[in-house]
């Protein structure tokens, strides 16, 4: 299976973030439909059928990029990381 574009995939995180926090401020039919394409986008991108599952695979994907930092490296665990989208 091909892997998706982590630029891509960051931006795509960063849209739906935007998104969200923009509905629970002021909902407006313009930017419910553009979240609506961009989850839509997000869970064909990952291979998911809910925008939960996208967003997870999805912080995976860019999680697998970084370089283990100091803190990580101290969690062995990795529970205390947040996640990289709302």
């Amino acid at each position: 299976m091909l892997e998706p574009d982590p630029k891509v995939v960051r931006e795509l995180l960063t849209r739906y973030a935007s998104l969200r926090i923009a509905q629970a401020e002021r909902e407006r039919p313009a930017a419910a439909r553009e979240l609506a394409d961009v989850s839509y986008t997000l869970c064909v991108m990952m291979a998911t059928t809910g925008i939960h599952d996208a967003v997870a695979k999805a912080d995976e994907l860019l999680a697998k990029g970084r370089p283990p930092t100091a803190a990580h490296a101290a969690d062995a665990g990795g529970e205390s990381d947040l996640s990289l989208a709302v």
